[in-house]
């Protein structure tokens, strides 16, 4: 038996979780500085909508959380991706706007626990959460797991890919597929992250001797480095989706 619990409700998991989790991410994308004037706000202003899964041993699972945003239903009033709509959702929390969209932000498992339909219970139970808490639509800025494997691809492009059955190629894409949603519209910025040079070989192992572009581990595009400047730029790519 699994539940979705709010992480306010399990303190005593909060350490496990900030360690198994962050394993699930590259390192630079904890360093997009635009979310950095809006991540304590939104933990003030949102904690609700961060959740464990647990096992009926209150053992850890996985996670997710999410924010509310007002959205009109339209491509063109989507937020530009990730940090666009946390800046939406603090500054509209801020401003006495309504929200009646659920933006599922981030969603992850535990290594020893993928592969058993955990992300699948994870995405459920709060989407279900979300339209029973008067947010009827729900959406979410997507990072395809394979596209580091195409990163000259461009986003718009991979979006389309599918195979022979018909679904998405990507597995993560797929996954929110089979649980009934749709792909809405590439979000080609959806974060971005700068750094010094020696930022960027410490975030990728990688040795950066020239001013260029470089394909980097797990990156979904590549890296912009300007030696002279001692700069590296990273724009991450995501897809936006929305669950029925």
């Amino acid at each position: 038996m699994y539940a979705l619990i709010p992480v306010a409700d399990a303190p005593e998991l909060d350490e496990e979780a900030g360690r198994r989790f962050v394993e699930e991410w590259p390192e630079f994308i904890f360093h997009d500085e635009g979310v950095t004037p809006y991540r304590e706000r939104r933990i003030s202003y949102f904690r609700d909508w961060e959740f464990y899964l647990v096992d009926g041993d209150r053992r850890l699972i996985g996670g997710c959380w999410g924010v509310p945003i007002a959205w009109d239903g339209t491509v063109a009033d989507l937020p530009g991706g990730f940090t666009d709509s946390l800046a939406r959702s603090v500054e509209s929390h801020e401003a006495g706007v309504v929200p009646n969209t659920f933006v599922l932000m981030a969603a992850a498992v535990r290594n020893d626990e993928q592969g058993k339909g955990h992300a699948s219970r994870v995405i459920t139970a709060v989407r279900d959460r979300a339209v029973a808490a008067g947010l009827p639509q729900v959406i979410a800025p997507v990072r395809p797991t394979l596209k580091s494997s195409y990163p000259l691809i461009d986003i718009a492009e991979f979006m389309t890919w599918t195979r022979a059955d018909g679904l998405p190629l990507d597995p993560w894409v797929r996954t929110h597929v089979r649980l009934g949603a749709t792909i809405l519209a590439p979000a080609p910025a959806s974060q971005t992250m700068t750094g010094t040079v020696a930022d960027w070989e410490k975030w990728t192992g990688l040795a950066l001797p020239a001013t260029g572009t470089y394909v980097i581990p797990d990156g979904l595009t590549t890296l912009a480095v300007d030696r002279s400047a001692d700069t590296g730029l990273y724009i991450e790519p995501n897809i936006w989706m929305r669950h029925r």
